[in-house]
């Protein structure tokens, strides 16, 4: 019997089976129970349609960890609209790139962050704005809140929904700064979520603090996870550690999750104050990207207390495609499994294959690219054919090709070594080199400029710029990052600036940046983070 797997199913269930349990906790506090949190989302799902939004159209929202955001996933899904959640740290000219590729017709914005698609408002398709606090955004926007109220909580009648439907568009930084739509489809987004619950033992009494970026990937799958399992949301709008701890404590939080900076940032804080770290229930929390240290697993399961699950992707990917969470591999090789990124989830296919597409020796040794084919692969790349060709079939056909160089073993654990493309992954975001360096070149002063990855304990991989002035210039590695912020997000500013005679180049002139990156990694064990 085949049933078309739709992400509705999973706010369906918790609806049946929960709605008297508390489903999400706002950042103020306020508490919605599931029944609560289903009428507010049957309200804007409502509104929406008033507002002339239908089956395909985009609403895109720009908010952090919120309530809202939730509502507003779900509420675009029922009927059949494609749900854009947008990175609140880009800048005005990313906002206005992105809402023209999807060709958004709804922006829905938080107001701390409306301002940046209010200054590029004349130059985005958009025709509904929608703002929460709309009192406090310059502009004409809608209030949020007010146009709850204003609609029925009954549920809208949903259109026919097919499982191959677009359900969100997730941005990614392309190698060259373009935005890249990852398209998911009903059918990818509910596949992810099953492997999620089945690594992260997700269960219906867990308590998920969210502290990481719900736009990422929809919060890596744990808006539909946790919410069709059954659990609790506890929102926080950004990070902080000693917040973080706190709604722990006072939450009963049993599950998190986040990028290595932020395990290094809330062990800086334990080690600084004398803090509680868990409530009644032990704690577990999923750290992606690069692998910690050793010393930092022992830190957070040790001092701290936390067990720590260490999981793999890319936007393209949902992103879970590989975990170390393994007790039998951890009882038979112990920590050490996880500073892996790990071996393949529950029906996925992971292959790590040379330049012919041929599977390399699984001998920890032998160097090759990380493929996948699974359910939670993304459909496609929006408005790019030639790059979703090229992502699919480039050395082993019918696989997604992650640009991640890794070695793996006989247990089929990988270790990502290098990177093909080229990206810097620094503190969890993806940073283009390519679009940094644009950026510095406009400078006047600037002749030359590369820009790699270096080791950085904080953040994995720091932003690093190496300049070659103009003849007889003052350039400071201040004016250079000066220069950069107003161009760039504050991630993908160069946080390390060195003034270099020249840059090594090939005979066609092409800076040689490995060469350059080795002398930077040449004390680690790998050449990425």
């Amino acid at each position: 019997m085949k049933v078309e797997m739709r992400t509705t199913a999973f706010l369906d269930r918790a609806l049946d089976l929960y709605d008297d349990v508390v489903g999400v906790v706002a950042h103020d506090g306020t508490e919605y129970t599931y029944a609560e949190f289903g009428e507010r989302v049957n309200r804007l799902s409502n509104a929406l349609a008033d507002l002339g939004v239908g089956q395909g159209d985009k609403v895109a929202l720009l908010a952090p960890n919120t309530h809202y955001f939730l509502e507003t996933l779900y509420a675009s899904n029922q009927i059949g609209a494609v749900f854009v959640p947008m990175n609140y740290r880009l800048v005005p000219d990313d906002y206005e790139d992105i809402l023209n590729d999807c060709a958004a017709d709804t922006v829905i914005a938080d107001y701390d962050y409306a301002e940046k698609v209010e200054s590029v408002r004349d130059s985005i398709p958009a025709e509904n704005y929608v703002g929460y606090r709309a009192s406090e955004i310059d502009g004409e926007w809608t209030d949020y809140e007010d146009l709850l109220a204003d609609h029925s909580t009954e549920a809208p009648e949903r259109p026919e929904i097919s499982e191959d439907d677009a359900a969100s568009i997730n941005y990614t930084s392309g190698t060259t700064g373009d935005p890249k739509g990852v398209v998911r489809t009903h059918r990818t987004e509910n596949w992810h979520a099953l492997v999620l619950n089945q690594h992260h033992e997700i269960s219906d009494d867990d308590t998920y603090l969210w502290t990481l970026p719900m736009f990422h990937c929809n919060g890596w799958g744990h808006t539909y996870a946790i919410t069709g399992t059954g659990g609790t949301h506890v929102c926080q709008r950004t990070f902080d550690p000693e917040d973080t701890f706190r709604r722990i404590r006072e939450h009963d939080v049993s599950f998190l999750c986040g990028a290595p900076t932020v395990l290094n940032r809330l062990i800086a804080y334990h080690d600084q104050n004398d803090v509680e770290t868990t409530g009644d229930r032990d704690v577990r929390i999923a750290t992606a990207g690069s692998a910690p240290p050793k010393a930092t697993i022992e830190t957070v399961e040790d001092e701290i207390g936390w067990r720590i699950i260490h999981l793999y992707g890319l936007t393209e990917t949902a992103p879970l495609i590989t975990t170390s969470n393994s007790p039998r591999r951890t009882t038979e090789r112990g920590r050490e499994v996880k500073t892996f990124q790990g071996s393949e989830t529950l029906c996925t296919d992971v292959r790590v294959v040379g330049e012919d597409g041929d599977e390399v020796p699984q001998d920890g040794e032998t160097m090759g690219e990380v493929v996948v084919k699974g359910n939670q692969v993304m459909d496609r790349y929006l408005n790019k054919p030639e790059a979703t060709e090229e992502a699919f079939n480039a050395r082993k056909p019918g696989y997604f090709h992650t640009g991640d160089l890794a070695v793996w073993d006989g247990d089929g654990m990988i270790s990502i070594q290098d990177r093909k493309k080229d990206i810097i992954i620094s503190g969890g975001e993806n940073v283009s080199s390519i679009e940094v360096e644009d950026v510095l070149y406009d400078h006047p002063d600037v002749q030359k400029a590369a820009v790699i990855p270096t080791p950085s304990d904080e953040w994995g991989e720091m932003v690093t710029a190496l300049v070659v002035p103009t003849p007889e210039a003052d350039l400071t590695a201040e004016d250079v990052q000066d220069f950069s912020r107003e161009h760039l997000a504050s991630y993908k500013i160069p946080r390390r600036v060195e003034f270099v005679d020249d840059l090594p180049e090939t005979a066609t002139g092409k800076v040689q940046k490995y060469q350059l990156r080795q002398e930077y990694w040449e004390d680690e064990e790998r050449l990425v983070g």
